[in-house]
């Protein structure tokens, strides 16, 4: 009976224009059934809960997933998250990774590592789980994001910090091996593009950042550049749409080498790198 059901919330979530159907009905099943996607199929037809189509009710208009089921994964951790918390992209996984392998190549026994507009958490907690000596820091200036990322940094060594990111942590200034940040970075006239589950539900101040998008990443250059040694790496998000134009923020005769774009997993340009050099 579930599995029956499963495939006609698919069906619907599809017809709603939700991307993953298969998947979202699926993950809502085991989540209101107390299971996961690959034991669906031992659910017995009387252990059928109706409230499984509440939940597809609220995906089908486009309520995120995650904030229905208070749960996102994001590389090897589990993070709650809900209204007020932008919630973790798939993309971001593969800045995460070239972060990780620029802090072991660094071989810097206890490498710090500043995360900027660290919204859940995520990249801070997944870098301090991955590189088990690095001492890390998060910025969030959002007072919800920062409950949520409280929430999720609970019983880790990530130290959180309620503040700008443009102007924080002067106390690491020139101390910093590595920077990293997934800000703000869509043009404010392309709110009508937006997917729902951004628009209508993940905070403005995590999505939108001036006239080109680029208004945030502007200032994390110079707050990057302030909190990093010489030879620490920044490491920036941006729109696949934005390639090309984000290395161009870090410049040499503004004190950076190396500045290069890199791919996702889907080969479209997704994040910055530059190396911090004397100016």
């Amino acid at each position: 009976m579930l599995l029956a059901e499963v495939a006609r919330a698919t069906q619907r979530l599809a017809d709603a224009g939700v991307p993953s159907p298969r998947y979202d009905a699926e993950e809502l099943a085991a989540f209101v059934h107390g299971t996961d996607r690959g034991r669906l199929h031992s659910v017995a037809d009387a252990d059928f809960d109706a409230r499984y189509w509440e939940a597809v009710a609220r995906r089908e208009a486009r309520e995120p997933l995650q904030h229905i089921t208070g749960r996102a994964f994001f590389r090897y951790l589990e993070l709650q998250v809900g209204p007020g918390v932008f919630v973790p992209r798939p993309e971001t996984e593969s800045v995460v990774g070239w972060a990780i392998d620029a802090v072991r190549a660094m071989d810097v026994a206890e490498p710090l590592i500043v995360d900027l507009c660290t919204g859940s958490g995520a990249i801070a907690l997944a870098l301090a789980q991955e590189v088990p000596r690095s001492r890390v820091h998060g910025v969030e200036l959002d007072d919800r994001a920062l409950e949520w990322a409280r929430r999720n940094a609970e019983g880790s060594r990530v130290v959180l910090h309620h503040g700008d990111a443009r102007t924080a942590l002067p106390e690491l200034t020139g101390q910093v091996d590595l920077v990293i940040s997934n800000p703000p970075y869509i043009p404010l006239g392309e709110w009508e593009h937006v997917a729902p589950e951004a628009r209508d539900h993940d905070p403005e101040l995590a999505l939108f950042s001036g006239e080109d998008g680029l208004d945030t990443i502007r200032g994390l250059e110079r707050a990057a550049h302030r909190l990093l040694r010489h030879g620490g790496m920044v490491v920036i998000e941006h729109a696949d749409t934005q390639g090309g134009q984000v290395p161009w923020i870090f410049t040499e005769d503004r004190g950076w080498a190396d500045a290069a774009d890199h791919p996702d997993l889907n080969n479209r340009p997704r994040f910055a790198t530059a190396r911090r050099v004397a100016r």
